[in-house]
């Protein structure tokens, strides 16, 4: 039997989740063009082996705000909506182009909340998203930060990439952060934390592990990611938590090599997956 690094090697369907700061110079809020171009140019040559690709990309509202001139993040929920509206159709152009210097289509799908809770707009969106990649195209996904409010949002992309990943029945999520994986402390204030290389099942003690050790890594913190691992998980798909200050890292996962955290698919039979996404528990972790 192959071990769990090597199993990746077969993956072929394969969602890529990638955070806003991952994509925007901190210093200036604008576009980092020679990382952007580097991811486009990997997740490219996964298809030419193959592969089927998904990419769910935050961006929207801090590209909108640097085309707009705006000094300071904005907190109206008005004037966020308003940077996303610019913001995502200047990150989709931009994604676009890249893709066809590689001879690669890109498609744009936004999602709310309140498309996976109704049964109908979910099977429409698990339609839309197989038959973009039964066209060989790449779909490009973000929550529609121009629509969404505090009822109808995901809250974070990490959740929204776990759900994106059993909609359409994803072999391997990737979550690209701004941490190597999951550790046993914060490595930053703990030099004796370990990282782990491989989680089987999701735990009270994981959970809690995560709350009190790294969850002020990323946008979401790390409870955000491991409650993804607990939707993908239990669906089928395999996860990892890798860091994303080196694109590399995916087609070394994809080799199986041992880089970030891996969490490895199961069936649970006490967890409601259905349940745990349209009543929001996993931001109650």
């Amino acid at each position: 039997m192959l071990n769990e690094r090597e199993a990746l090697k077969d993956k072929k369907r394969i969602v890529v989740k990638i955070g806003s700061s991952s994509l925007i110079h901190k210093e200036t809020g604008g576009i980092d063009y020679v990382r952007l171009e580097k991811l486009v140019r990997i997740l490219s040559d996964l298809k030419n082996q193959g592969k089927e690709v998904v990419l769910v990309s935050s961006g929207a509202i801090g590209v909108g705000r640097k085309c707009l001139g705006l000094k300071e993040k904005p907190e109206a929920l008005a004037l966020k909506q308003a940077c996303a509206a610019v913001g995502q159709g200047q990150l989709m152009m931009i994604y676009q182009k890249l893709f066809l210097e590689y001879n690669h289509k890109a498609a744009q799908v936004l999602l709310t909340f309140d498309v996976i809770t109704s049964d109908e707009r979910r099977k429409n969106a698990r339609n839309t998203l197989n038959e973009l990649l039964n066209l060989g195209i790449i779909p490009v996904v973000n929550e529609n930060d121009t629509v969404a409010t505090e009822e109808i949002e995901f809250g974070d992309n990490d959740t929204l990439s776990a759900i994106v990943a059993t909609l359409i029945g994803a072999d391997l999520l990737i979550l690209l952060t701004d941490i190597d994986g999951l550790y046993t402390d914060d490595p930053r204030s703990n030099p004796d934390a370990k990282k782990l290389s491989v989680v089987k099942r999701i735990d009270n003690e994981l959970i809690k592990m995560a709350k009190g050790s790294s969850s002020s890594y990323g946008t979401g913190g790390m409870s955000t990611k491991i409650a993804a691992a607990r939707i993908a998980t239990d669906t089928g798909t395999d996860m990892i938590i890798c860091e994303s200050s080196d694109y590399d890292n995916i087609p070394k996962i994809l080799a199986g090599e041992d880089v970030g955290t891996l969490f490895i698919s199961h069936e649970q039979d006490d967890f409601d997956t259905t349940d745990f996404i349209i009543n929001k528990k996993y931001m109650q972790l």
